[in-house]
């Protein structure tokens, strides 16, 4: 199927945080060739800017399979940064999740095992049975688990998704794009991007301690690409009568990373041909320009009514931006600071923004911020002061 409607390529530039799901965007101006993609949605973004690259049908409502399990993947690992569950916790695994039919590890009813070991079934072997207890362990059922996954999609703005189960069966109404899976997977790498010490392992176990004795399920990875593509990291695949074959993968070359995501596709291995195929574009015409790292100081600013003077300031994010390669990637910058800030002030507050420029137009900016906390001067700090003038004064 050739693509239609391909999007312009785009350059994007922001300043990045792991939450961010919108952006600016400034387009090169030239529409990159078509690809023939052979399945019913194609997307390529790159994801620390969010800018996408190639598209075909990205917002047609289609049956995700497994590819859900990243929403699923992404609560897992904040309710963990949250401190609503630990790693080591130990998961009773409920009739219902053992119960649980297509891909999975034969977990039993009342079987107990880690988050840990559970959260590497379902990034590696796909585990429907896994990500139902997740679910379960995390919201009390899995009902409750699907509100909580249809509420983050709709704060990540995946305006094209609602899902009906944690898992990625078949079922009526659960359905999502192109685009909405490259935001969600965005958004589990950008903010946890220790999910690739699991995506790319290809082939490991996990231990089912019963009654009867230790028993082994081998959990090998679904994803072909890890071996069959240079780069590749993740993330991942779905397959189911339904869906047809589906793929989120992720690959990083030269310190950029691409999501591409298919959907529907005939036969296997044409979601990971097609995949290659969109990678190689990206990895071929485009380059991240970066900005100055996080932390690196930009200066001081004064001080009003403080206890000292002035305060050193520091760049609070690193801009990204998109380029076409063969263009010239330096990025300009200006640094615009406050006059003064007011006492007391947290280590933090804004001072200022630096904002950077390519080509003379501007593609993003990034808070100035203190590097200390500043209390506001007592009443000898301001006497000390005066009398120090007077004397310069005079």
């Amino acid at each position: 199927m050739k693509i239609r409607n391909i999007i312009t390529a785009l350059l994007l530039s922001v300043s990045f945080t792991a939450a961010a799901a919108a952006s600016q965007t400034a387009a090169v101006g030239t529409e990159p060739p078509s690809l023939n993609v052979n399945a019913k949605a194609a997307l390529l973004m790159e994801p620390a800017t969010g800018s996408v690259l190639l598209a075909q049908n990205p917002h047609e409502k289609l049956a995700p399979a497994s590819v859900t399990k990243i929403m699923t993947m992404l609560l897992i690992y904040e309710a963990v940064a949250d401190g609503k569950i630990k790693w080591d916790d130990s998961v009773t695994i409920s009739e219902h999740a053992a119960g649980m039919g297509g891909s999975q590890v034969y977990l039993a009813a009342m079987e107990r095992q880690p988050v840990r070991e559970l959260l590497k079934s379902i990034v590696i072997a796909s585990a429907n049975d896994s990500a139902v207890a997740m679910a379960e362990f995390i919201a009390g059922s899995e009902e409750g688990f699907v509100l909580m996954m249809n509420r983050r999609a709709k704060e990540l703005g995946m305006a094209d998704t609602n899902f009906v189960n944690a898992c990625g069966l078949d079922a009526g109404g659960h359905l999502t794009s192109a685009y909405d899976i490259a935001l969600m997977t965005r958004e589990l790498i950008n903010k946890f991007p220790e999910v690739f010490e699991y995506t790319g392992i290809w082939l490991d176990k996990i231990v089912h301690k019963l009654a009867r004795g230790d028993e082994e399920t081998e959990l090998a990875n679904t994803n072909r690409l890890i071996r069959a593509y240079s780069g590749a990291t993740g993330l991942k695949t779905g397959s189911t009568s339904g869906a047809l074959y589906c793929i989120s993968a992720t690959a990083k070359r030269d310190g950029m990373q691409l999501i591409s995501v298919v959907l529907g596709a005939p036969e296997s291995m044409v979601r990971f041909d097609e995949a290659k195929k969109m990678f190689d574009y990206g990895f071929a015409n485009y380059a991240l320009t970066l900005g100055e790292p996080a932390n690196t100081p930009k200066g001081s600013v004064k001080i009003y009514k403080g206890d000292v003077l002035q305060t050193d300031v520091m760049i609070k994010n690193q801009v990204y931006c998109l380029v076409q390669k063969g263009k010239n990637q330096a990025l300009e910058s200006k640094v615009e600071m406050a006059g003064y800030i007011s006492a007391p002030a947290e280590k933090g507050a804004k001072a200022g923004e630096i904002v950077y420029y390519y080509e003379g137009n501007e593609v993003g900016r990034s808070d100035l911020i203190t590097v200390e906390s500043v209390k506001r001067a007592s009443l000898k700090n301001m006497l000390d002061r005066v009398v120090k003038g007077w004397f310069s004064f005079s």
